[in-house]
């Protein structure tokens, strides 16, 4: 403070005409000297005054100080009050940037608010997501923790542990403190306290040999000395910390050099360090230092130049930079305020300060608006809050050649945009004290890769999770996700759950085994049913293929071949117009092909009866023309149905997602259900009266009994179509397509066998009886 205030009374730019002076006084670390110091740079030392008027200007115009942050909200609690400038170079609670409650309050040091972002910096850039803290029970210590806490939430960070120092140093306390350190298994302790409060811990950490662990230093003790013994490197080695700017003071060297002893007893800070420096005394009596007797006195002349002490070292200014820094800020606000000219004044009409009775709150003014550069090139300036530029250095605590400690800066920490801080660091500098050499793990819980989610642990911080697999159709794309995404419609998610992929689309198709094996069935029924064509046309003039009307045999085997080929509209991908036809062909290919074996039973009771006397007309009634037109008309209102059913509610392509989530079953929605029940009914109404009809005539002689082969038939026709219902509705996707293609074959084979296996059987191996003497024979045997 002394150099600056001697460096600008001699810069002629700067308070020019204007000699400054000052008044130093020691807190002693002590919060009521602190206070009274204070007060009487305000109030003046005199022990009297004649101005009972209390006019004139202030004993002081500005006050440099409190170093730490209880005495500075003492001060400024009262201070503030009459606004006299308070500018302090090392209070950093971040409650002093209070304006209501400290309205003159600067200072040259960056806030714990941006100390605690910049550090939080740090533990986000390794991912130490758990961590320990551990502060002094005074206002820096409870503010900064409280900030810390409050910072850590925000990213989703936790504390492990928060423990306070003891006033008292309680040696039970202490011990508490490592056990808890011990005892968790955050890997990190982040520590905001001065030095003083904190080695009664650090000598018991060493004592306990307490290694593995990183310690993270607040501005307040990462650049104590009393640390750097090789006794703490085991321990302390590798500590980052955050520390204000350091700065270089051109000149400042020299000056400390060229200081002597003063004889005027109120300054008897420098003869104190004289004599301790070159162990001799200013009293011509010898005293005692350190408990041994001095002979030698002082003369005052003592070369400084040929000591090494922490005083004449100006490598590593620091709070010293901001003591220069503050006193320049001060000097500044003074030199505008004195460069006012009247009528361009910011007070009131105008007004200019009157030079000669200032005002303590017309300085805070002009110092509120202070902008300018130090000779090292850094710019002084105060936000709204009185904060100074936020802005650090990170420093790591690396082993020297003999043993100690030392203190190597690896990084920047300055604000960026808002209130984030932006961290730079030089990684490859940074000494980790472990076996690794590498950042260690601090982490509650291990990272949840993409394809989980985190599920929190119950009753402990949200550090603390499990990670579970994403279900069914859901994903996670990213690390430690909360919950997982619900993929769309049209997708599912892949095996690892990270990624959703297009649904696999399932239809019944021709490359399908299922398909392969349906569709050679309807291809063999089809080639049978043409070799019973090729069959009955070649033996057309037999008794076996004219009885009971082989124009209806030739309907009924055509009917039963579209039956057969009806199949392959079911199986593919379906179109509008498979979905169209293939309930509309399987329909009337059933109606014609049932329709026809209805007319056949008629013929063979009508028949029948024409053979009695009661009936000789029975036949003309119902002749070949009456037949065909019979079969016609059956089969045109079931054309009716399908055309109905599709110019109203027509079946059409559909992607069913109902049936299985992870697949999308292509199929045919019927459209109607009223039209498709009409369908199936008529066939089953038709199929029940021929059965009904065929089951009557089961008894007729053996030459017209083709009723039992028709009975047979419509016997399994029924008992397929019944077992259909309840088959189709439980089978999901494309086996429900596939029940039907069965039920469609296995009723058409039936009626193919059951009809027309034993007339190929007389046909093919027994000729002789294809006769109408074989035939008329068994019935004159039977009479």
């Amino acid at each position: 403070m002394a150099f600056a205030v001697n460096e600008i009374n001699e810069n002629p730019n700067l308070l020019p005409n204007i000699t400054l002076g000052y008044h130093l006084y020691d807190n002693c670390v002590r919060l009521g000297i602190a206070f009274r110091a204070a007060i009487s740079l305000a109030s003046g030392t005199e022990d009297s005054f004649s101005n009972l008027n209390c006019t004139g200007p202030p004993p002081v115009i500005g006050i440099v100080g409190d170093p730490s942050s209880t005495p500075s909200i003492a001060i400024s609690n009262i201070l503030g009050l009459f606004r006299v400038p308070i500018v302090s170079h090392y209070a950093t609670c971040s409650c002093l940037s209070d304006r209501k409650k400290y309205p003159s309050f600067f200072r040259t040091i960056p806030s714990d608010a941006f100390q605690v972002r910049a550090m939080v910096q740090i533990l986000r850039h390794f991912g130490w997501t758990w961590v320990g803290l551990i502060y002094s029970d005074d206002d820096y210590g409870i503010y900064a923790a409280q900030l810390f806490q409050q910072e850590m939430q925000l990213f989703g960070h936790c504390v492990g542990f928060s423990e306070i120092l003891p006033h008292d140093n309680n040696h039970r306390d202490i011990q508490h403190i490592t056990r808890v350190i011990q005892a968790s298994t955050a890997r990190v302790v982040v520590v905001f306290s001065t030095s003083s409060f904190l080695i009664p811990l650090m000598e018991e950490v060493v004592l306990q040999n307490m290694t593995g662990r990183q310690w993270i230093a607040s501005e307040a003790w990462t650049t104590s000395p009393v640390y750097h013994a090789p006794r703490f490197l085991p321990i302390l080695g590798g500590t980052l910390g955050i520390a204000i700017r350091r700065g270089e003071i051109e000149g400042l060297h020299e000056f400390l050099l060229r200081i002597r002893p003063s004889n005027d007893k109120k300054n008897s800070i420098v003869r104190i360090f004289w004599e301790n420096m070159f162990e001799c005394s200013f009293e011509t009596g010898s005293r005692a230092i350190d408990g041994e007797q001095l002979k030698k006195v002082c003369t005052g002349q003592e070369d400084l130049s040929n000591t090494e002490t922490p005083y004449t070292d100006v490598s590593g200014l620091r709070a010293a930079y901001n003591v220069y820094k503050a006193v320049y800020a001060l000097a500044h606000a003074l030199h505008d305020l004195m460069q006012c000219e009247e009528g361009t004044g910011p007070f009131s009409g105008n007004s200019c300060a009157d030079k000669t009775n200032l005002k303590p709150w017309q300085l805070v003014y002009y110092l509120q608006k202070v902008n300018f550069t130090t000779g090292f090139g850094d710019h002084v300036s105060f936000d709204k809050n009185g904060d100074a530029l936020a802005i650090y250095d990170v420093l790591n605590w690396q082993p020297s050649f003999d043993g100690s400690i030392m203190i190597h800066p690896v990084g920047i920490v300055n604000k960026g945009v808002a209130t984030e801080m932006v961290l730079t660091l030089d990684e490859d500098a940074i000494y980790w004290n472990f076996e690794n050499k590498k950042p260690p793990r601090s982490v509650c819980s291990e990272s949840c890769p993409p394809g989980t989610r985190q599920a929190r642990r119950k009753g402990l911080p949200v550090c603390c999770f499990d990670c579970l697999p994403c279900g069914d159709g859901e994903i996670s794309n990213t690390t430690n996700a909360i919950e997982c995404t619900v993929c769309p419609d049209e997708f599912w998610s892949n095996s690892d759950k990270n990624q959703c992929v297009p649904k696999e689309v399932e239809f019944l198709s021709y490359e399908d085994p299922l398909g392969i094996s349906l569709t050679t069935a309807s291809l063999l029924g089809t080639c049978i049913c043409a070799l019973v064509l090729v069959i009955f046309a070649y033996h057309h003039n037999t008794p076996i293929v004219r009885a009971n009307n082989s124009e209806l045999s030739f309907l009924l085997l055509l009917s039963l071949k579209l039956c057969f080929l009806c199949v392959l509209l079911f199986i593919g991908q379906p179109q509008l117009w498979t979905c169209q036809l293939r309930h509309a062909a399987f329909g009337i290919s059933f109606v014609l092909c049932i329709s026809s074996i209805l007319v056949k039973t008629m013929v063979v009771i009508a028949v029948f009866k024409s053979s009695r006397p009661e009936g000789k007309g029975a036949m003309k009634w119902f002749g070949a023309a009456q037949q065909r037109c019979t079969v016609l008309v059956l089969t045109a209102l079931q054309v009716v149905i399908c055309a109905v059913w599709l110019s109203t509610a027509s079946p059409t392509p559909h992607k069913n997602h109902q049936y299985t989530r992870s697949k999308i079953v292509y199929e045919c929605a019927i459209g109607s259900v009223a039209g498709f029940s009409m369908l199936l009914g008529y066939i089953g109404l038709l199929a029940a009266v021929s059965f009904l009809l065929a089951f009557l005539a089961r008894n007729l002689p053996d030459n017209f009994n083709e009723a039992k082969f028709i009975t047979f038939s419509m016997l399994i026709f029924c008992a397929v179509w019944i077992a259909f219902v309840p088959a189709y509705v439980s089978s999901p996707g494309k086996y429900a397509v596939a029940v039907e293609i069965f039920a469609i074959l296995a009723s058409s084979f039936g009626l193919l066998v059951a009809i027309f296996a034993p007339k190929c059987y007389i046909i093919l191996l027994h000729p002789e009886r294809n006769t109408k003497h074989a035939i008329m024979g068994r019935e004159a045997q039977k009479k």
